[in-house]
Order: C-alpha cells, then structure tokens, then sequence
C-alpha cells in the first residue's frame, strides 16, 4: 500500500463510518489526523553529548524527516542541567509523511513488539492519544547492530476530534492495535 491509499482509506472508508456513528450532518465535522509528533526524552545526554546525535539520527530515520534536538528552558542543579542544553530530539510529521509514518507503525513497527497485546486506550481529554515505545528497534528502518542504547520515545496523534471518542473512533479505523 502506497502513502496516497491511507489518505485515501481515510476519505473514502473512515469518514463514512464516522459520519455513520456519530449523525454528522457534513463531512467537515468528521475528525481529522492533524499532526504526528514523535519526541524523545534524552535527560541522559547531560552527561554524554553523543547521545542526542545518535538520538537525532535515528529518529530521523525512522520519521523519514529530520529530527530537531529540544532544549531545556532552565538551569535545574539537582539535575546539572544547564539552560539551552540539549535534552531530547522530536519530529513533527504533517501531511503525506504523517500518513507514511502512521502506517509503518501499524502494519509494521507494532507487530513486530514482544507479547503485543494491543495498545491501552486512554486518550487526553481532548480527543489526542499518545503512544509510549520502550525500544526504538521495533522499526525496520533502525539497524540492531549499530545500536549503543535502547531508547523509548512517545509518538502523540493530534486529531481535530473534539471529544475522546470521536479521537478514539478516528484512530481506531486507522488500524491502531487498541486493547478490547
């Protein structure tokens, strides 16, 4: 399947079954994907710099975008972390990479975790789920061989979806793995 045909899937099969379960009267009302933001916490690179440059390359590998190193706002002593220092690497992905990336990660990346059983399903409030990985090897594009350290990230849908469960309906026909 070609990036065209999950934006396609969303026109033609998911807005009709939105429209259908929640009595919209136009198609605008329908939730939309809006943003998929991948970030990784790094507070390790404090005392190793290296980090956030193997950090950024791979997440850039695996967005197909390149990733951006986040940086602290404050001085934090207990931490030794100095203002402006580099703490995490995050990617934001719109559009055509978004829907890309969205089904790399469920028709790849998430089968390929150990025991998989599904995702919990607990959104925010405001119709946006995020996705906590402990490992980034569970993408193909990462190669284990040249990996020095395991490293989660967090991977947040941002939806239009107003309420948890249009968010939840919306991500659910995309194909995310949710736990019954």
């Amino acid at each position: 399947m070609n990036t065209a045909s999950m934006k396609q899937d969303y026109q033609e099969r998911i807005v009709p079954i939105l429209m259908k379960e929640f009595n919209y009267s136009t198609v605008m009302q329908c939730p939309k994907l809006q943003k998929i933001v991948l970030n990784q916490g790094l507070g390790e690179a404090v005392a190793d710099k290296k980090i956030i440059e193997v950090a950024q390359q791979e997440m850039t590998l695996i967005a197909g975008q390149k990733a951006v190193a986040t940086v602290s706002k404050k001085d934090i002593a207990n931490f030794k972390v100095r203002k402006k220092m580099p703490i995490g690497v995050r990617v934001t992905l719109r559009g055509d990479r978004m829907y890309e990336f969205l089904e790399r990660l469920v028709r790849v990346a998430l089968p390929r975790i150990r025991d998989f059983k599904g995702i919990a399903n607990k959104m925010d409030g405001r119709g946006n789920y995020t996705l906590g990985i402990t490992e980034q090897i569970i993408f193909p594009e990462i190669n284990i061989d040249n990996i020095t350290k395991l490293l989660g990230m967090n991977i947040t849908f941002v939806t239009t979806a107003n309420t948890d469960e249009e968010g939840y309906a919306l991500l659910r026909e995309f194909g995310l793995p949710f736990k019954k």
